[in-house]
């Protein structure tokens, strides 16, 4: 029988190691994670610069080349530092550096409204609809990621509380566990969550 002041009395501690750390070790693990979260949004800023599929893909790759060589030179020192925008300014330069080689290739198809798109991407990342659409997909991969590791109960707790935006008290009498064992199970899936998503403490869950 399940105690009904712990939902999850098998769910992962909170020793697991984060999304950053991996990379900064070249775990392979972390970098396949990281290639699964961040390699659609890598790719759609690719074709919003107006490259072809193809191109995009190969971008995106070089784009994940560099975070490799880089990863140990993010930092975030200043308010409104993250992970994302870092991984935006990458992203530009290696559009930057593909539009160039296209400059090369004058018969190379979309060249020249690639270049035009490149003048119309803004240096920082912005915080636009947009932007807050492709943070919310990025959350939601990262769900996917990490649900196999709770029980089907915590992650009923964090997902109507955290996503929903129910009251404890409502899912706890719904779930059968006390309102605390709510707020410890959705804790412990945010805190996870943090845990693949170095931007999750600024932005929470407000755009997913």
């Amino acid at each position: 029988m399940n105690d009904p002041q712990n939902p999850v009395p098998h769910d992962p501690g909170p020793t697991s190691p984060t999304l950053l750390d991996r990379l900064r070790r070249q775990d392979p693990e972390g970098w396949r994670r990281h290639v699964r979260l961040y390699g659609p949004l890598i790719y759609r800023w690719c074709r919003r610069a107006r490259l072809q599929q193809d191109d995009a893909a190969d971008v995106a790759q070089e784009v994940f080349r560099t975070v490799a060589t880089r990863i140990n030179d993010f930092r975030r020192d200043r308010p409104g530092d993250t992970f994302r925008g870092w991984l935006w300014t990458i992203t530009r330069f290696k559009i930057g550096d593909h539009l160039r080689r296209l400059e090369r290739q004058p018969h190379a198809a979309g060249g020249t409204d690639a270049q035009a798109a490149l003048h119309n991407l803004p240096e920082q990342l912005p915080d636009d609809e947009e932007s807050a659409a492709e943070f919310s997909a990025l959350v939601h991969r990262a769900m996917e990621l990490v649900k196999a590791e709770f029980s089907e109960r915590t992650w009923q707790a964090f997902w109507r509380t955290a996503v929903e935006g129910q009251a404890p008290k409502d899912v706890a009498a719904e779930l059968g566990v006390t309102p605390d064992a709510v707020r410890m199970a959705k804790s412990r899936v945010l805190r996870r969550l943090r845990d693949e998503l170095p931007d999750l403490a600024d932005e929470g869950l407000r755009s997913s």
